[in-house]
């Protein structure tokens, strides 16, 4: 499912789940063990990327329909613990997205410090109102944190997707690169968070992304139960049916 390889006090973590790295309960309690691992562990800093043309397509739908509701109501919480333990780790995080970037994987790439992405390859943004899905509640304030202000809107209920470019006029993009040099830049801008002095970069950190934390102890258990009320509901996998039949042709 993943592997690590460190560089220049770098870990590199390579997402290696299936063609698409789609998010089930498995690999959503994989990556989020891999990066508790990581927090007390000697690398310095963190780049998240994936094998192929897919950084992650997303919550797999498929495994959804074929396990029912009872299958969100496990797979929730993990979902939760993953973009929790990534959006506040405490070291830098450089997500470099080797292609597709799609719903729950867009919000897996925005949990990072710093996002890379290769000019004119793949796409990125949420599509869960287009499934007929609601966003849980700590994925819907990342992704508040990390798009500009004035395309929030646009990107949350519009549900599309972008080519690089666009991404990156919309926040969720940091920096475009050539082929072939995501990678070198992305091991390059983690070096630059990671000659940081730690405890400094550590409390702006925190300091920067309290604002979500104060969203979520505000709201979000109750938010949460109604998300998973919602996903759970017959009409909804419905939805998720339809989807998965107009988008991947599956049933």
């Amino acid at each position: 499912m993943i592997d690590i390889e460190e560089r220049a006090g770098i870990a590199v973590v390579t997402m290696r789940h299936g063609k698409a790295n789609a998010l089930d309960v498995e690999f959503c309690q994989a990556l989020t063990g891999c990066f508790q691992g990581l927090k007390d562990g000697p690398p310095q800093g963190v780049v998240l990327t994936g094998e192929g043309s897919i950084f992650s397509a997303g919550v797999d739908l498929l495994r959804a329909l074929d396990e029912g509701p009872d299958y969100f109501r496990i797979f929730l919480p993990a979902l939760h613990a993953l973009y929790e333990t990534l959006f506040f780790f405490p070291k830098p995080v450089v997500a470099a997205i080797n292609g597709h970037a799609i719903a729950g994987g867009c919000v897996l790439a925005c949990c990072a410090d710093r996002r890379v992405m290769v000019r004119g390859q793949g796409r990125i943004g949420v599509t869960e109102l287009l499934v007929g899905l609601p966003f849980p509640h700590l994925a819907f304030e990342i992704m508040r944190f990390v798009t500009a202000s004035h395309r929030f809107e646009e990107v949350m209920v519009g549900a599309a997707t972008y080519p690089p470019q666009d991404g990156y006029e919309r926040g969720l993009v940091n920096l475009l690169v050539e082929p072939g040099t995501l990678a070198e830049q992305a091991q390059m801008d983690a070096e630059k968070l990671v000659a940081i002095s730690p405890p400094a970069f550590g409390l702006t950190k925190r300091q920067s992304r309290k604002p979500v934390a104060d969203a979520f102890a505000r709201d979000g258990r109750k938010l949460e139960d109604a998300v998973t009320e919602i996903w759970t509901q017959p009409e909804s996998l419905a939805r998720v049916k339809s989807y998965v039949a107009r988008t991947l042709r599956k049933g």
